[in-house]
């Protein structure tokens, strides 16, 4: 008898939803049909710069209609007032998890964290998680002692977790153990790494202990997205 099993009955639904998919685009379209094409591997869908430059609030709403949670990637970095009133409304959006710079100190990422919560509390959402960004991927020039820094910058102003490079893992759990870690710059092997000075493979990320990856332009740029995705969580499976 002919083995009917297809290749979304072996997806792990415990490392789907530790894997995020960058949408990275300039169109809400073109961002919705990514997200219905790899839905079945990725559990969070990432919105940056790009895309909700192009689409706006609008962009949250149709790509959690898909079934993701939320990770709103706007690196907040600003006077704290205005990085909490912005919280504050992004949060009543219904964002799962939303980015800040470490680098504006804790008095602005507290504030963040506090217009987040808010927000959310307001609109009778659950609580969303509020994530400092400690150094860029691509960033492989930055001292030794920013990362560790930035990270006990997160903790003091309360903040849910950090984004740092797999490499940055260990040692910023050192610092801050409560703390969630988020790891992008993930590549397959044989990827061009591009602008990601410090990429790794998402077996990598989570044997390092990262809680969520985020995964971009090694899925959404290959000839074969599906097959892409389903090695990246292949390669996730090494791992847990």
């Amino acid at each position: 008898m002919a083995d009917t099993q297809s290749p979304e009955d072996s997806i792990d639904p415990e490392i789907r939803k530790r894997l995020a998919l960058a949408l990275d685009v300039d169109d809400l379209v073109a961002a919705i049909r990514l997200g219905r094409e790899l839905n079945d591997y990725f559990g969070v869908a990432k919105i940056g710069l790009e895309l909700y430059s192009a689409a706006g609030p609008e962009a949250i709403g149709a790509i959690a209609d898909l079934g993701f949670d939320i990770f709103l990637d706007l690196k907040l970095h600003d006077i704290p007032t205005t990085v909490g009133n912005a919280g504050r409304v992004l949060g009543a959006l219904g964002v799962q998890y939303l980015t800040m710079h470490a680098h504006g100190g804790v008095e602005m990422l507290h504030a963040g964290v506090e217009g987040l919560e808010e927000g959310a509390r307001n609109a009778g959402l659950e609580k969303p998680a509020s994530l400092a960004i400690t150094v860029l991927t691509s960033d492989g020039d930055a001292p030794p002692h920013i990362m560790p820094k930035r990270v006990m910058l997160a903790a003091e102003a309360g903040c849910t977790g950090i984004v740092c490079a797999a490499g940055d893992l260990e040692e910023a759990h050192h610092y801050a153990p409560r703390l969630k870690r988020v790891t992008a710059g993930i590549r397959l092997p044989g990827d061009k790494v591009d602008d990601q000075a410090r990429a790794a493979s998402a077996e990598m990320a989570l044997s390092n202990g990262a809680d969520l990856v985020v995964v971009g332009r090694a899925v959404t740029h290959a000839d074969d997205r599906v097959a892409a995705a389903r090695r990246i969580h292949e390669s996730a499976a090494e791992a847990v």
